[in-house]
């Protein structure tokens, strides 16, 4: 739901020919404030003798942005927001909030559309956006379903989402649907809201929970979201909580960030008593070349994105800020796990952040698009960890004058480099210091065995007999290797462990 339009019930103007339901934000004036500044709130409490660094500065250049709109549902749509855009192996895919005229039960709905770039345009199958995802003819989200995040995660889709059946778009619960390829979708969780109001406050905004943005990071889902009826929301009901849970659903595992850290709960409606930062909608990522959150939110000079540490004890950069006009939070152009894409050309020193957001009518925002910057002022490649996070799956060359792909932390040795690059998200043109102690896992000789089988990538058979997973029909014919097709007994009698053909988006 918007966190920033008024209504488009009480504006009839600005909604065209539709059926005169409301934006899920509240005909009655309480909704969301407008944007103002950012404030990061109170890090975790520590120990007295706990000491953290200041925020470091990091050089911003590069200012992009898009000459106009990148989506719309078409002429006959009266807004277009909250966005969540997946940067893919041939571009970006974005699913976003809409109103389209015809369907059998008026409210948000959410579209989806794909593009080359972030500078769209964004379509669906022969129309401008393409209608993936409805209000339920029953349950909590009868009325309004939009603030879509999604992620995919070991090839499944979840889309997070905002819902309800009020008539004024107040009381609104977060839900899940899961999907295989990001169109057809099915709510999870027996179509119940996986997180509701906490109730903690009553005060004079009743919009609820809502506005969710997700990632996975070590087996992890997060979930940073808006609570006006959380204890530590300003007294507008601003403000940005945190849960995670090794469940995608959030219904065991959970543990909400508090004031001295992520702690055990009973279930998702447990008492919010912190928020990282004080805003109205926000999106997220991790960067592992910065080893910490973005967060980024909409302030009144365009959008600005803010850090905290793994454990939100502090924070380790200054924000930074896209200019430009902003009417409703942001869609940051992240991985399918909700992390900041690693530039090819820099994975170590550069960042780039690009973001969605709409621009236009703060009544019934619309005017997608496409902000960008690039960040610079930092090395993310100092430590074998965060160098092996940062570069997995790039292609460098190796001591004894082969070519190594780094995965999971160890190394794939190739004696033809064009192989390697084959597979590879990236190649530097010489080896990080810090990965200088990283094993070699296995050795891929020139004319090695191919093996295939039905369902499966192909494989490349490793000097050790390992098989290394490849995917790519290309690196098999650039390695000169023979494909035997072999049973499914056979193929699972091989030792794995070796898969490379994920490696790409």
């Amino acid at each position: 739901m918007a966190a920033l339009a008024l209504t488009c019930g009480l504006l009839l103007s600005a909604c065209g020919a539709t059926a005169g339901i409301p934006e899920a934000d509240g005909t009655d004036g309480r909704g969301l404030p407008m944007p103002g500044e950012i404030k990061p709130t109170t890090p975790m409490t520590n120990s007295a003798t706990t000491t953290v660094p200041n925020p470091a500065q990091l050089t911003v250049s590069s200012e992009r942005s898009s000459s106009g709109p990148v989506a719309s549902g078409g002429p006959s749509a009266p807004y277009n927001y909250a966005p969540s855009i997946m940067t893919t192996a041939t571009g970006e895919d974005m699913w976003w909030c809409s109103q389209l005229p015809g369907w059998a039960r008026p409210g948000d709905q959410i579209l989806f559309g794909q593009a080359s770039g972030p500078d769209g345009p964004f379509v669906g199958p022969g129309v401008p956006a393409l209608q993936v995802f409805v209000n339920s003819p029953s349950g909590f989200d009868q009325l309004h379903t939009c603030d879509p995040s999604v992620l995919r995660v070991d090839g499944e889709y979840y889309l997070y989402y905002t819902g309800t059946s009020d008539p004024q778009g107040q009381n609104n619960s977060i839900g899940l649907a899961q999907s295989t390829d990001g169109i057809h979708w099915v709510r999870a969780n027996g179509g119940a809201p996986i997180v509701a109001p906490a109730g903690d406050t009553a005060g004079g905004n009743s919009y609820g929970a809502g506005q969710p943005s997700a990632l996975y990071l070590n087996g992890w889902f997060y979930l940073l979201f808006t609570d006006t009826s959380g204890k530590a929301a300003n007294p507008s009901g601003a403000g940005q909580f945190v849960l995670r849970s090794t469940t995608p659903a959030f219904t065991s595992d959970v543990q909400a960030l508090g004031p001295s850290g992520f702690t055990t709960v009973g279930s998702t409606k447990t008492p919010r008593l912190r928020s990282v930062v004080e805003a109205n909608s926000a999106d997220w990522m991790w960067v592992d070349s910065l080893n910490a959150f973005a967060i980024a939110a909409d302030t009144a000079q365009g959008t600005t994105v803010t850090f905290w540490d793994a454990d939100f004890t502090y924070q380790p950069y200054q924000p930074v800020t896209l200019g430009g006009p902003a009417e409703d939070g942001p869609g940051l152009v992240r991985t399918p796990e909700g992390h900041a894409p690693i530039p090819a050309g820099d994975p170590c020193g550069s960042l780039p952040i690009d973001l969605v957001r709409a621009t236009s009518d703060p009544t019934a925002p619309t005017g997608l698009t496409h902000y960008g910057v690039t960040v610079t002022g930092f090395d993310g490649c100092t430590t074998a960890a965060q160098a092996s996070d940062v570069l997995n799956g790039f292609a460098m060359p190796s001591p004894d004058r082969t070519m190594d792909l780094l995965v999971g932390g160890k190394f794939v040795d190739f004696e033809r480099a064009s192989v390697a690059q084959a597979v590879a998200v990236g190649t530097l043109d010489q080896q990080v210091p810090a990965l200088a102690g990283v094993p070699v896992e296995a050795t891929i000789a020139a004319q090695a065995s191919g093996i295939s089988t039905s369902g499966e990538p192909l494989g490349l058979v490793a000097t050790n007999g390992h098989l290394c997973l490849v995917g790519s029909t290309n690196a098999v014919q650039l390695n000169s290797s023979t494909v035997q097709p072999v049973d499914a007994a056979k193929w699972a009698a091989y030792p794995g462990g070796c898969d490379l053909s994920t490696l790409r988006p």
